[in-house]
């Protein structure tokens, strides 16, 4: 996984390269697509540390759709998302965090607030990545009850 490289999901390219510049300015890489299928390819390849994901992408896969996918595939679960979305009803907010999204934000956005909860969602995600048992030759470490077996 490539530490600080968020992959910018959004089939406009003016929204993309805003979003590239101010996460640019804050010290992350981007990667970028505009559509689902070129964002998994990417995701297989290069496995972001964080997903901004439209809801709307041409091609005929949703962003929902493709964060529902990434969820159910055991090697690419662990990568969060963000919803980065003009749909802003309830029940849009609530069918992407079920989908598997880790955060949802409507367009129009703040750079400043988005920057902020990337990295909220990062600092989440690396807490409880480190809550995994290691398996070193037999031993199993577990870092959270410091038991070896």
């Amino acid at each position: 996984m490539k530490d600080d490289y968020i992959l910018i999901v959004d089939d406009e390219l003016p929204i993309r390269e805003m979003i590239h510049t101010s996460l640019d300015m804050a010290g992350f890489q981007c990667l970028q697509a505009e559509d689902a299928k070129q964002a998994h390819q990417i995701i297989v390849d290069q496995r972001p540390a964080l997903i901004l994901l439209d809801w709307m992408l041409p091609g005929g896969v949703s962003g929902v759709d493709l964060c529902r996918r990434l969820k159910r595939d055991e090697n690419l679960a662990e990568i969060p998302v963000i919803m980065l979305t003009a749909r802003g009803e309830e029940d849009h907010k609530v069918q992407g965090l079920d989908a598997g999204a880790d955060d949802y934000m409507t367009k129009p956005f703040s750079t400043r607030e988005l920057v902020s909860r990337i990295k909220a969602v990062l600092r989440r995600a690396n807490a409880l990545s480190g809550e995994k048992t290691i398996d070193a030759n037999g031993l199993i470490l577990d870092p959270v009850s410091q038991r070896v077996s």
